[in-house]
């Protein structure tokens, strides 16, 4: 392939994938806006109007921030690359620190800077003018300081030496370096999925035993009728940041742990609490994150072999105005080129990983519908999308990109004929 073609390739692809996002969200915001007025008749008497008014507006204001945000992200990408920004920062790093290892950390770092300055006016506005308007943030200035502050740390306490990691493989390791630094991205995967109920997550909230005796023997007897063993039922302090509701476990073998946020048990009533970790526990038992680890690990393994046959190709660097053709641009500048067009390429097929989740989401509904009574999961999913200001009538093709739940309506439906 030439520079040219790959250059064409490269702008017929993000221009189907800007489009086809923007089509999709703009289809969102017109089929919800339209269905604003009307409570669908499955959730009469359930939810008030005033409630699926809120949903619906809530849903809009997050679309059109999203829409300058795609047009935003797809300018960068178009400057950093074929508007030469990202080789004049290549070129600036390594006149000032040559072109080793150092060099290569300097410029993932200066590019992940630049997304994070673009990117922030964006990320403001969302928690302190959408989530403030619509009755959902809790978070305060000093603790969203705390909050990238902590995350800049293990960014680069945890993201520095792996990506050194990274680099070194690829440089050591000949031509079967892809398959070397799949085994260090799965096994740092494990690893911090390990840690980070115990480690990572308790940096940033307070988890605290669950202590109300009624629900916590509630709980243990359904653990106990599932086969499912745990560390603990804890509760997290979600209400300092945000007044969203959920539930989730996480962990493996005797780490695992139950997390309650503390807004979800304010909301629901003890049978809905039950339902809603019934569900969840049906993901643990047909095996969904097990399975999703896998998927991601083939899916990774193979789009890090395409990257060990295009890293050595110079019209790859060319096509993205990186480099002159002549030859390649190093380790640290295909890796993060890889990763910065490999999403537009990839979001076509959105469709296949979101309709996977959407499957599970059934079948994990399908359990709890025989561990506990079905009207109690419907009781509570109608709770929830009514406090979070979940829409009720989302766009059926953009759902079918977007979505890794089932529409509400959909969902309902099939907890109504188990």
């Amino acid at each position: 392939m030439t520079p040219n073609q790959f250059t064409t390739l490269f702008l017929a692809a993000l221009a189907v994938s800007t489009l086809l996002r923007l089509w999709l969200d703009i289809r969102h915001m017109r089929h919800v806006i339209a269905h604003r007025d009307r409570v669908p008749a499955d959730f009469f008497g359930r939810i008030e109007l005033v409630d699926h008014r809120k949903a619906a507006d809530y849903t809009v204001a997050k679309i059109r921030l999203g829409l300058i945000e795609i047009g935003v992200d797809t300018l960068v990408l178009l400057i950093m690359t074929l508007g030469g920004v990202l080789g004049l920062i290549d070129h600036t790093l390594r006149a000032w620190l040559g072109s080793g290892y150092l060099q290569g950390l300097a410029l993932f770092g200066s590019v992940g800077l630049i997304g994070f300055v673009i990117g922030l006016p964006a990320s403001l506005y969302r928690t302190f003018n959408i989530e403030v308007r619509f009755g959902f943030n809790k978070l305060t200035w000093p603790l969203w300081f705390a909050d990238l502050a902590k995350g800049a740390a293990l960014t680069v306490l945890i993201g520095g030496p792996l990506l050194f990691a990274v680099l070194w493989l690829m440089e050591v390791m000949g031509s079967q370096w892809w398959f070397y630094v799949w085994l260090l991205w799965l096994g740092t995967n494990l690893l911090v999925l390990f840690l980070y109920p115990t480690v990572i997550a308790p940096l940033f909230n307070k988890f605290t035993p669950l202590e109300d005796a009624s629900l916590k023997q509630r709980i243990e007897a359904l653990l106990t009728r599932c086969g499912f063993s745990t560390a603990g039922l804890f509760v997290m302090d979600g209400s300092k940041r945000s007044a969203h509701g959920n539930a989730y476990f996480t962990g493996f073998g005797r780490a695992k742990r139950i997390v309650f946020f503390d807004t979800l048990l304010e909301k629901l009533a003890p049978e809905e609490i039950e339902a809603v970790l019934a569900h969840e526990l049906g993901h643990y038992r047909h095996h969904h994150v097990i399975k999703r680890i896998a998927l991601s690990a083939a899916l990774s393994l193979a789009f890090l072999w395409l990257l060990g046959q295009l890293i050595d190709q110079p019209w790859f660097y060319a096509g993205l105005k990186v480099g002159d053709g002549s030859t390649a641009m190093g380790t640290a500048m295909g890796l993060l080129l890889f990763s910065m067009v490999l999403p537009v390429f990839l979001f076509p097929l959105a469709p296949l990983t979101s309709g996977l989740s959407r499957k599970h989401e059934y079948e994990a509904d399908a359990y709890a519908s025989k561990q506990t009574a079905a009207p109690d999961l419907i009781s509570a999913l109608v709770k929830l999308y009514r406090d979070n200001a979940a829409t009720l009538t989302p766009d059926p093709l953009h759902s079918l990109f977007h979505d890794s739940h089932p529409p509400a309506s959909q969902r309902i439906a099939r907890l109504n004929s188990l």
